[in-house]
């Protein structure tokens, strides 16, 4: 009995470090196209906006690492993508409101579920609690991959870069222990090669 726990823990302390394929990335920003942001009818607070409860579900634009630094945006007014030459992929999330609703200025405002679609046709599912906070750090599970996804590691980090007006939000996604590269590089990271503002309240 005692070697059956021994050999499960040391199995579990591996699972995270397992490697991924050769294409995929270690990191990637996510920039929200706001106006494919939809919620429910009900329940809502008396000025219409979504309370406790309330579902919805919002698409964007996936780009390589460091797109979104320093406050740039990734979506023109009218939704389309601002840099489109630079898209890899597209972004659907759907979940519910927590703590207080739109009105949520500090914790976990919505739980959700992410599904990433690369441009190749490569699938990452992430599923877990979203921060009010701007620049802070949340863990995600990956729920799911398919190709250079179907070994991710169990764990992916998520970073509200911040917003502007009608733009929606900018995030960066970045897998436990990998480190991020910038949009700059002459090579687009990947797992195999990488080392081992406004309030979330304001727009949900």
């Amino acid at each position: 009995m005692k070697s059956t726990r021994l050999i499960l823990a040391a199995f579990a302390a591996v699972m995270p470090t397992v490697a991924m394929a050769d294409g995929a990335l270690p990191a990637f920003d996510v920039a929200e196209d706001l106006s494919r942001f939809v919620y429910d009818e009900a329940p809502v607070f008396e000025d219409g906006m979504p309370a406790y409860g309330n579902a919805f579900v919002t698409q964007g634009y996936v780009y390589p690492t460091g797109t979104l630094d320093g406050g740039i945006e990734g979506t023109l007014k009218d939704g389309s993508p601002a840099f489109p030459d630079k898209v890899i992929g597209t972004w659907t999330c759907d979940g519910y409101y927590v703590g207080k609703g739109f009105r949520t200025e500090t914790g976990t405002v919505v739980i959700t579920r992410q599904v990433i679609v690369f441009k190749d046709g490569d699938i990452l599912i992430t599923q877990g609690p979203e921060l009010a906070e701007t620049g802070v750090e949340v863990v995600r599970a990956v729920t799911g991959g398919t190709g250079d996804y179907a070994r991710a590691p169990v764990e992916i980090s998520q970073t509200l870069l911040g917003m502007s007006d009608g733009y929606g939000v900018r995030l960066q996604m970045r897998f436990a222990g990998q480190a991020a590269q910038s949009a700059g590089d002459v090579a687009a990271p990947t797992l195999a090669g990488a080392d081992a503002e406004p309030s979330r309240s304001d727009f949900r």
